[in-house]
């Protein structure tokens, strides 16, 4: 699964990078310096990166985009809680890859709305027998921060959706995604069996092509070969709070914790 990770993706320089439009209005941001979030969480406003046509020259080839959605995809079928306000329901904030096509809240995203999410990596936790407690049945979690070797960005495979409240035409929809899963590969399956989709640069065009659907092949498991710069530290349980937020986050804890990262990394 993917329910934490970390961003310090500047929307107007990401925009720029990808010779894409920012559509996010991130002019207010931009001067507060308020783009790094350490800690994202379901239901956070984050950004993804689309391709779409102009509404006002259909016929145009299509442009990347980069856009604000909710991470927690609400499927358009979604009833009206209140005005412009859809029905809590389940988060899906996770889709598997293996399985999205099939499914009925994401199957029409699968074909027309897939979406990259831009991230520095992403949190998960090593589930181990609570050897300091030592009760029985006892387990601890400790988080560990995986990311590029190099530093640079990862970009994972999403879907994204549009809802809208029918009744009041003039509403504005309310965009959200959900982050595509496969399974963990590599030495990554010590520390979770799960892990996001990469997208790899090559298969952008047809991953975000809105005109036809992606080819089955890119929903498929990827070889440990081709996430070799993924390495993984442990990190502060400071994470385990979505109050705490700041790069200390993703500072590597010392001691033995530290000497078992050493060993869980992609060759």
């Amino acid at each position: 699964m993917c329910g934490r990770y970390a961003t310090t993706t500047d929307p107007g320089r990401l925009a720029v990078e990808l010779d894409a439009i920012d559509e996010t209005g991130s002019g207010e941001q931009a001067t507060s310096g308020g783009f790094a979030n350490y800690n994202v969480a379901p239901t956070t406003q984050v950004l993804t990166v689309v391709e779409r046509h102009d509404r006002e020259h259909p016929d145009a080839d299509p442009t990347l985009r980069i856009r604000r959605m909710r991470w927690g995809l609400i499927p358009v079928w979604t009833k009206v809680a209140e005005p412009g306000v859809p029905v809590k329901g389940k988060p899906l904030f996770n889709a598997r890859a293996d399985k999205a096509a099939t499914t009925a809240s994401f199957r029409d995203a699968v074909k027309y709305r897939r979406c990259l999410v831009p991230m520095d990596g992403w949190y998960e936790w090593l589930v181990e027998p609570d050897a300091v407690g030592g009760a029985k049945g006892k387990v601890a979690k400790h988080p560990y921060f995986m990311s590029n070797a190099d530093g640079s960005r990862l970009y994972m495979a999403g879907l994204w959706s549009v809802w809208r409240d029918r009744s009041l035409p003039e509403s504005s929809p309310l965009l959200s995604c959900t982050i595509l899963t496969t399974d963990a590969v590599g030495d990554l399956t010590a520390i979770h069996d799960r892990m996001p989709l990469p997208m790899p640069r090559e298969h952008w065009d047809a991953w975000l092509d809105p005109d036809h659907p992606a080819p089955s092949e890119l929903l498929e498991t990827p070889t440990p070969e081709s996430v070799a710069g993924i390495v993984a530290r442990p990190v502060s349980p400071l994470v385990n709070s979505v109050k705490n937020n700041g790069p200390e986050l993703l500072a590597a804890v010392d001691g033995v914790a530290a000497e078992k990262a050493g060993q869980i990394r992609l060759l």
